[in-house]
């Protein structure tokens, strides 16, 4: 048994955080099913323009939908779309199998959005509309107007990952935006069984403050924030308010580790995916970490994973940082705009370069 197979023993479930069409077309996603206990996948505006960057397995098809004159943004959409569905197709049978627990397959909305809580729902509906596949989530920012449309996505009945989420609090404003969407479906006796999960992301706080602090204390932080919002989650789930919706039928919204890769290169490549081993969580893994982790490469899983989280420790750490002046809230909202400009900047340079394709092929074409 390799490590990320006791990973999923210990109720850990992997996401693949990647996708492209070689990793479909070659079997690996189908391999990594199997070997690796991988029972989900993530995409977003980056890990798209790197397939598309990386490959030239999309080149003909841009071709033809180009000289079809179709717009940059259409031809994306119709090409993740068909990489989406195939990936859905191959987690379906984990879908079933798991009471759609697992199997899930998320494609994000247009990141341009993040402001447009109207304009965030209709593309939400669109995507949920045209994958038309019981294990798509779609991804929603977790930002205050976007959560406005992940409350009215739900109640469409639409399952959502929100994600971009960067401490406790952005937790809870989420995890309440997924309640009152149940809430309302309740309320017109609608089936209150809607997925969702929330991601937060880990990484991203050590590489934005590990150079601000000493040495001693790097590669701490990230751990100490998703630690603290665990017992956010925990504290939620044990609330009247949802053991009511729970009682009535509704789904727990899960806990998802996003950013897990480390990259300090001093650190272990599984910092993250042990120091969360959380069961009942989620820990979205890119491909080479994956298998590096499945090689052993890295720190010993936790006996029995981390059932009861050292609360004191963790408590410690945030005083610690706290004391450098750092204040955790005010600096997530800036993590969070920061990811939304990194997303956008992606969506920018994935239409340049499906532009760039479009141009180059019709060229060779004409030459």
């Amino acid at each position: 048994m390799n490590t990320a197979q006791g990973l999923h023993r210990l109720g850990v479930s992997l996401w693949l955080d990647s996708i492209s069409r070689p990793l479909l077309a070659q079997g690996l996603l189908t391999r990594y099913i199997r070997d690796y206990a991988v029972s989900g996948l993530t995409s977003n505006p980056a890990i798209f323009r790197q397939a598309f960057e990386s490959s030239s397995a999309y080149d003909e098809a841009i071709l033809e939908k180009a000289a079809a004159g179709s717009s940059c943004e259409t031809i994306f959409s119709e090409l993740a779309i068909e990489d989406i569905t195939r990936a859905c197709a191959s987690l379906r049978a984990i879908h079933d199998s798991s009471d759609g627990r697992e199997g899930w397959v998320s494609l994000e909305v247009p990141p341009g959005l993040s402001q447009d809580a109207a304009g965030t729902s209709a593309a939400a509906a669109a995507l949920h509309g045209r994958v038309a596949l019981p294990n798509l989530l779609v991804k929603i920012p977790g930002t205050r107007v976007s959560l406005v449309a992940v409350e009215e996505s739900v109640y469409r009945g639409i399952p959502v990952n929100i994600t971009l989420l960067f401490s406790p609090r952005q937790y809870l404003a989420a995890a309440e935006a997924y309640m009152r969407g149940i809430e309302r479906r309740l309320s017109d006796e609608l089936d209150p069984k809607v997925a969702s999960v929330a991601s937060l992301f880990v990484s991203r706080w050590d590489t934005a403050f590990n150079p601000l602090i000493p040495e001693t204390q790097r590669n701490r932080l990230g751990l100490a924030v998703a630690l603290r919002t665990y017992r956010t989650h925990r504290e939620l789930l044990a609330s009247p308010r949802w053991r009511q919706l729970e009682s009535m039928g509704a789904l727990p919204q899960r806990l998802l580790w996003a950013s897990t890769s480390s990259k300090d290169p001093l650190a272990p490549v599984s910092l993250y995916l042990s120091g969360l081993a959380l069961p009942g969580t989620i820990s979205t893994v890119a491909e080479a970490t994956l298998l590096a982790y499945a090689a052993g490469d890295g720190m010993d899983l936790p006996p029995g994973g981390i059932e009861t989280p050292d609360d004191v420790h963790t408590g410690a750490t945030l005083e610690t940082f706290h004391a450098h002046g750092l204040d955790l809230e005010n600096l997530a909202e800036g993590l969070q705009q920061e990811g939304l400009r990194a997303f956008s900047e992606a969506w920018q340079e994935l239409m340049a370069l499906i532009r760039l394709k479009s141009k180059r092929k019709v060229q060779a074409a004409h030459d």
